[in-house]
């Protein structure tokens, strides 16, 4: 296993490339989609891929962490973690690949907002236990994005959709190897997590759209065999 990567080495210029591209291979088990995407009633063991298209031009810090955790090369990495937290109608969130887990701490429901604060309690980036984050040149402007969420140790992270409670939403310090998906618009999230990529295809997307009907409201997976990253690497294009 290799040593922490230097943070100020990885940069991005002109002469290197503006995107990278990468996968994950996954097993679950949920209900099958119908010919509109939509969850039917069978519920079986199923399989596909999700490949990502990652703004390294963006992001490069960003994406250098990812990419790297997606290969393995450090010795460490995604292959074999699960999503451990799936909300339909809003995220897939995975990368705790040292724990595996995240905690609810409270949820707060008013007429105007829903708060949802949480606590991940593992991952590791490629510089170090966490990173910080890198400028928000990019915005939650429709589903299949890809975005940091917050790990650590006492590390809480909000997501809030209110506008008058957008100040809550700044409760956490950095990032590790946690990330989301997006499945809808999630605009009350720009400026507080950064983008780094989106899923590449729509064949993907029905793969995101299928781990999605295994979730709940509260995030749990709600079948025995949860969406698992079974392989993961880059790919050339």
């Amino acid at each position: 296993m290799s040593g922490p990567v230097n943070w100020d080495d990885i940069t991005w210029d002109e002469s290197k490339p503006a995107l990278l591209y990468t996968y994950f291979d996954l097993t679950w088990q949920g209900p099958v989609l119908d010919a509109s995407g939509r969850p039917t009633k069978e519920v079986k063991d199923q399989s596909g891929r999700i490949n990502f298209e990652l703004f390294f031009s963006k992001a490069p810090k960003t994406v250098e962490n990812f990419r790297a955790l997606c290969t393995g090369q450090h010795g460490f990495g995604y292959k074999g973690s699960k999503f451990h937290r799936v909300i339909p109608q809003f995220m897939l969130q995975g990368g705790d690949f040292t724990r595996g887990n995240v905690r609810v701490s409270r949820w707060v429901y008013t007429s105007d907002t829903v708060l949802t604060v949480l606590q991940g309690t593992g991952g590791k980036s490629i510089y170090g236990d966490k990173f910080k984050d890198e400028p928000f040149k990019v915005k939650h402007e429709a589903p299949g994005y890809l975005s940091m969420a917050n790990s650590g140790q006492n590390t809480s992270v909000a997501m809030t959709q209110s506008t008058t409670n957008r100040a809550n939403a700044n409760m956490w310090s950095s990032n590790g190897s946690q990330f989301f998906i997006t499945t809808i618009v999630t605009n009350w999230l720009d400026g507080k997590h950064v983008v780094f990529g989106k899923v590449r295809d729509q064949e993907s997307m029905k793969v995101v759209k299928a781990i999605e009907a295994t979730g709940s409201n509260t995030g749990k997976v709600a079948y025995s065999n949860p969406p698992t990253i079974v392989d993961c690497g880059q790919l050339d294009a």
